[in-house]
C-alpha cells in the first residue's frame, strides 16, 4: 500500500488531534504513535505540525495543556478536550463527511461512463 501524502490530510489535523483526545487525555508522542499506529505505519504527523496543532486549538479554547505527573516517568504535557472542542469536532467531521461524498462523486463520475 503507497504512503499517504501529507498533502491529503494537512487540513484534517485538527480533527484528527480531536478525535484521539474524545477517547482520553493524551500527549504528543502518544498521539503520533496512535496515528501511526492506526494507519499501520503509513501515516504519521511531524512534529511542528503537531505541536503547531495543539497551540492553534488552544488558542481557539477546543483543548486545554496541563503539565503531568512527574512520578511516572518524564514530565509530559497532557492535553485535554473542552466542550468547544467537541463541538468543534463535531462540526469538522461532518464537514469532512461531506466532503468524502463529494470528492467520490466527483472522482467516480466518469468510470461509470466506461
Amino acid at each position: 500500500m503507497p504512503s499517504i501524502t501529507s498533502d491529503l490530510i494537512r487540513g484534517h489535523t485538527d480533527t484528527i488531534i480531536l478525535a484521539h483526545l474524545l477517547e482520553k487525555d493524551s500527549y504528543g508522542y502518544e498521539i503520533n504513535k496512535a496515528i501511526q499506529q492506526c494507519t499501520g505505519g503509513l501515516y504519521e504527523l511531524k512534529e511542528a505540525t503537531l505541536y503547531t496543532a495543539f497551540r492553534r486549538l488552544e488558542q481557539n479554547g477546543a483543548i486545554v495543556s496541563y503539565w503531568g505527573d512527574e512520578t511516572t516517568g518524564a514530565r509530559r504535557r497532557y492535553y485535554a478536550i473542552t466542550e468547544s472542542g467537541r463541538a468543534l469536532y463535531t462540526q469538522l467531521k461532518d464537514e469532512w463527511d461531506t466532503a468524502k461524498i463529494l470528492i467520490d462523486r466527483l472522482i467516480n463520475q466518469h468510470r461509470e461512463e466506461l
